[in-house]
């Protein structure tokens, strides 16, 4: 059997403020920091020698997953960054707050908008303050491949290509594999592999720095699948 290590990077300012990120590079807060060194015990206790680690370009990714590596005493590891791991693009919503949102729009939307499987948010022109052109994390992707809004089928559509050419060879030739990335990234990657459905994608939430482990057996069959921090788990659906 081997092993894929899900992780929703730790907690971000703006996680903390409750704003809309998508492709905005910001960094951890302090809790943050610590909530990546926790991930990193949890880790370090599974006593699994992981022989990949994947990324995205962003900044709060990146930075959770250099801290449980430093844990786990392989600092100096081969990182594997790529923007198709990067976090859905919220659009003209990136930058402003969950809860005015809610106020203004009212919740149900909101929700549509933040957990729908195929319903987009409202499109960032080019003079956007948070534009991706204004971070020199994606500097080196083509402007062809940088979205300005997407549903999590968006997100989908990147992933998963990027999922089968780079990531599921390795599990496929009995790699254990790491991913640090983003909650709708990763839900994309979780939505395939413990196959949830498009209603019930709306529920499915991951919380920030709390590793997910997804054991295979056979043809990479998920045998099982758990989060490392019980306390702070919530709901996976498995074949619904």
């Amino acid at each position: 059997m081997n092993n894929l290590l899900l992780l929703r990077h730790a907690q971000s300012l703006w996680n903390k403020q409750r704003r809309f990120t998508g492709w905005a590079d910001i960094e951890l807060t302090e809790q943050g920091k610590s909530e990546a060194k926790y991930a990193g015990q949890l880790i370090k206790k599974l006593n699994i020698e992981f022989h990949a680690y994947f990324t995205s370009v962003q900044i709060r990714a990146i930075d959770t997953l250099e801290i449980i590596l430093d844990v786990l005493g392989k600092k100096n590891s081969k990182i594997e960054k790529a923007y198709q791991l990067c976090e859905r693009h919220y659009g003209q919503l990136t930058g402003l707050s969950k809860d005015e949102m809610i106020k203004k729009h009212g919740k149900k939307q909101v929700h549509i908008w933040r957990r729908s499987f195929d319903v987009p948010p409202p499109p960032m022109g080019k003079t956007h303050p948070n534009h991706p052109s204004k971070y020199k994390a994606y500097i080196n992707i083509p402007n062809d491949k940088i979205p300005d809004g997407e549903s999590l089928k968006n997100t989908f559509d990147r992933v998963m290509p990027y999922y089968e050419e780079n990531i599921k060879p390795l599990l496929s030739s009995n790699k254990n594999v790491l991913i640090s990335a983003h909650g709708n990234s990763l839900r994309a990657l979780c939505k395939k592999l413990l196959n949830i459905s498009n209603k019930k994608i709306m529920d499915f939430e991951i919380p920030t720095g709390n590793p997910l482990l997804i054991t295979f057996g056979e043809n990479l069959e998920v045998k099982k699948y758990k989060y490392l921090d019980d306390g702070r788990a919530t709901n996976i659906f498995f074949n619904v």
